[in-house]
């Protein structure tokens, strides 16, 4: 079966591997299409911090359930959607059902090789069935699960206002969702495609191009208060560090990108405010169930989020194009 896998920053190779054995516990699936994550992009870009060389990457998911556990709860036909992230299921984390931050988390595609191949085994706990939507859309759920999960960590409430700074897919996800709950949402970023995007298809109250008066047009977005939730989803330290002085009195700055720097920040400001400082990490059931009832009510624009399609045998050649801002790439799914 063909498998590409990326075998050092830069490089992607098709190859044909073995097809799978259905091991213990676990169903076949025939992937069918795959999401193409920031991650994967820090994958090939050489970026990750997470991750050993080669890697077949690849962990937003939807699939048809080739071979099924005799009486399991999926059977052979089933188009279904994978949580990627594999837990022990026993440590601090996992107890509490955090399984989002298992201290010995296994994320497909990072820590082991993911779904751009065309087979794929997995356990059966981490595969669900993908009811009333598209196979498109249900490889979207993973990416949009981790923007409600922050949403969620942040308790976003009715008529409080909120900014988003960085318009990558997973800030897009967070902005989707803390609509969804009633805020009212201001974008930043540097790209004004995105900015755009975000005013046209996500209906963002404040579109704000970074820039030497960005601040000046944040404070004037809120009368001088800023906002009562601030979400990073930038992977840039400096604008992290930035981000703190976007935050109201009373205010929560939550976290989902990750650096591999040290964050720092004006202690008296953080105390003089009492902020909140929230990590996010991946997601869990309950916020990748909360996606799937979002799409099947027509609450998410999933058909203008996937901008771009590839095949999986054009990667090689085609993935480094999708880097290039020119291109306007939002959500790129695979296609097998």
């Amino acid at each position: 079966m063909l498998t590409v896998t990326c075998e050092t920053p830069g490089t992607l190779r098709a190859i044909e591997t073995e097809r799978p054995v259905r091991g213990e516990g676990e169903v076949l699936l025939r992937i069918k299409r795959v999401g193409v994550c920031g991650t994967d992009l820090h994958i090939f870009s050489g970026n990750q911090p997470y991750l050993q060389y080669p890697r077949v990457m690849g962990h937003e998911i939807s699939a048809i359930v080739e071979e099924a556990i005799p009486g399991g709860r999926l059977s052979v036909g089933d188009v279904v959607y994978v949580m990627p992230y594999i837990a022990c299921g026993a440590c601090i984390a996992c107890r509490q059902g955090k399984t989002n931050c298992c201290t010995k988390l296994q994320v497909l595609g990072v820590h082991r090789d993911g779904a751009l191949t065309e087979l794929l085994s997995l356990p059966e706990a981490y595969v669900h069935k993908a009811e009333g939507v598209t196979l498109d859309q249900a490889a979207m759920v993973e990416f949009l699960a981790i923007g409600a999960h922050a949403v969620r960590r942040a308790q976003v409430k009715q008529g409080q206002r909120v900014l988003v700074v960085g318009a990558g897919p997973i800030g897009m996800a967070a902005m989707i969702f803390a609509r969804i709950n009633g805020a009212t949402v201001t974008a930043i970023d540097g790209r004004q495609d995105r900015l755009d995007f975000c005013t046209r298809e996500l209906g963002v109250a404040h579109a704000i191009a970074l820039g030497p008066n960005d601040t000046e047009q944040l404070s004037a977005a809120t009368d001088g208060e800023f906002f009562d939730v601030v979400f990073d989803a930038t992977g840039n330290a400096k604008a992290i560090e930035r981000g703190f002085g976007f935050v109201a009195h009373a205010g929560s700055y939550v976290l989902i990108s990750i650096v591999r720097d040290n964050i720092t920040f004006s202690d008296p400001e953080f105390h003089k405010r009492e902020t909140t400082l929230l990590g996010s990490r991946n997601a869990t059931t309950e916020d990748f169930e909360a996606v799937l009832a979002a799409i099947r009510a027509g609450e998410v624009p999933t058909d203008a989020l996937n901008t771009h399609r590839l095949k999986l045998a054009e990667l090689p050649t085609e993935f480094e194009k999708l880097l290039d801002p020119a291109r306007g790439v939002v959500k790129a799914i695979v296609e097998l």
